[in-house]
This record gives C-alpha cells, sequence and structure tokens, in this order.
C-alpha cells in the first residue's frame, strides 16, 4: 500500500511518501502564503522522486497548523499524534518527545505502541521556537547555522530573560553594545529557550529515552542547551524535521488516524 504523510506548519511543508512502511520519497520546502499552492508543488516533486503518479497513492494524511490546507488529504492527525507515532517508528524506546519548530514547542509523553499519554505547549510568544532563534541571529549578525556552531564556543554563562522576541532582540543588542562575545550570547539565547522548552516537558515528565524532533532539531548548540536544561541525554533521529510527515504516513497506513477529517 501506497501512502503520503504531510506535514503543513507554519513556516515549512514536510512530504513523506511511503509503501508498506518503506520511505519511497520525500520533499520539502518553505510554506509561503499561498500555502495550497507550495503543498501541490512539493508534493508533485515527492511523486516524482518516489518514481510513482498521483493516482497510485492510496491514501493522504495531513497534520501540522494549516493541515486544512491539504485539500486532497482523506484525514487530519493532530500534530502530537503524528509526532508520537513518526519518532516511535524511528526510535521505539522513545517515551518523552520534544518538538521545537518555528511556531511552536511542545513536549509530549508517547506509549510503547505509539499513542498520546500527555502534552504541553509552549505558549509564551516566540521565545521558546526557532523563529525567536531567527530573530536573535539576525541581532547577531550571523546566519542561525553559524549561530548554532559558535553556541559550541561559548565560555561563559550569561541570562536573557524576555518572554517577547521583541524584548528578547533588545537584550542581546544591549550585550552586543557591553561588547560581549557572540558564542557568549548565542548561548545565552540556547539556553533561554531550552529553559521555556524544558519548563514544558517537566509538565508531562521526562521519562527516557527522550527525543528531540522538528528544525530545531537540527540546531546542535540548542540540543546542547537542552541536554544540560533537563540534565539528561537527548537522542536525535535522522531528519528530525521530517518526524511529523512520517508519523502521518504511518496513521495512513494503518488506516486510522484520529480524529477524521472535518466536513467544513
Amino acid at each position: 500500500m501506497i501512502v503520503a504523510g504531510i506535514d503543513v506548519g507554519g513556516k515549512n511543508v514536510h512530504i513523506v511518501i511511503e509503501k508498506d512502511g518503506q520511505i519511497l520519497g520525500k520533499a520539502a520546502g518553505p510554506t509561503g502564503i499561498k500555502k495550497a499552492e507550495a503543498v501541490e508543488q512539493l508534493y508533485s516533486e515527492a511523486l516524482k522522486k518516489a518514481g510513482i503518479s498521483r493516482k497510485d497513492v492510496e491514501r493522504v494524511v495531513a497534520t501540522g497548523s494549516a493541515a486544512k490546507r491539504v485539500a486532497f488529504a482523506n484525514d487530519i492527525l493532530p500534530d502530537a499524534a503524528a509526532d508520537a507515532r513518526g519518532v516511535i517508528k524511528l526510535i521505539p524506546s522513545a517515551r518523552t518527545v520534544i518538538d521545537v519548530g518555528a511556531e511552536e514547542g511542545r513536549a509530549i509523553k508517547v506509549s510503547a505502541d505509539g499513542k498520546v499519554l500527555d502534552f504541553a505547549v509552549n505558549e509564551k510568544c516566540a521565545a521558546g521556537t526557532g523563529t525567536f532563534v531567527e530573530t536573535m541571529s539576525r541581532a547577531l549578525e550571523v546566519s542561525v547555522d553559524e549561530m548554532s556552531k559558535i553556541t559550541l564556543q561559548s565560555t561563559q554563562t550569561l541570562s536573557i530573560n524576555a518572554q517577547c522576541a521583541v524584548f528578547g532582540e533588545s537584550e542581546v543588542v544591549s550585550l552586543i553594545h557591553q561588547k560581549t562575545s557572540k558564542p557568549d550570547i548565542a548561548r545565552a539565547v540556547m539556553n533561554a529557550i531550552a529553559g521555556r522548552i524544558a519548563s514544558v516537558a517537566r509538565i508531562v515528565g521526562l521519562d527516557k529515552d527522550v527525543v528531540m524532533v522538528g528544525g530545531m532539531a537540527r540546531n546542535a548548540g540548542f540540543v546542547d542547551s537542552l541536554k544540560k536544561s533537563i540534565e539528561m541525554n537527548v537522542l536525535v533521529p535522522e531528519d528530525p524535521d521530517y518526524v511529523g510527515a512520517l508519523g502521518a504516513a504511518e496513521a495512513a497506513l494503518a488506516g486510522n488516524p484520529t480524529p477524521t477529517r472535518p466536513s467544513s
């Protein structure tokens, strides 16, 4: 059976096409303003990589904050459920999932069979998300990738206390004017986000193994800060930003995602 999982987030779209549990093709790109058009374009790209046509796909499940924009989806799966399914597929020992993307950070407690037992979401502005890092990287005049790398070069611990990206940027600018090194500022930013995400994770409980997914899982500096904040090891699967799409594809394969797509 050939199925597709489509994760439409606030910033990026990720698509996974599977046949009997094996990945045939995948694609990712910016969501943009015209989300439906971005999905169509990337779906065609994923189908091409998989070497199949649209009619070969028997079931499509969408997830993400803009999942309803996938007009051809058979069902919609909540983000937490998609993360849980995707992580258990890759790392069966996972019991806590931390997902930090561009717009939101969440922690999920999962069962051995990939069911969501509990979850909590960061709701404090952008201060616990990838958007916060992007804003701070611009203030530091470095790329996000470079910011991740220089974080690991930090030699002292500083604090950034702002709960809002705007005020956080002001704190960063102030530190720059004080001639604080960029690595130390970068570390302060990562620690601030990690602290907020750790607080969310403690609401659901931190049970081993802890697995991080989402775009921020590619940020080595942030992952390092998160490990220190929760005082536990954090596993990162290959292609962590595709996990939601993979979970949606697994739900499509199972044929029983919950809830089903609303009629409106």
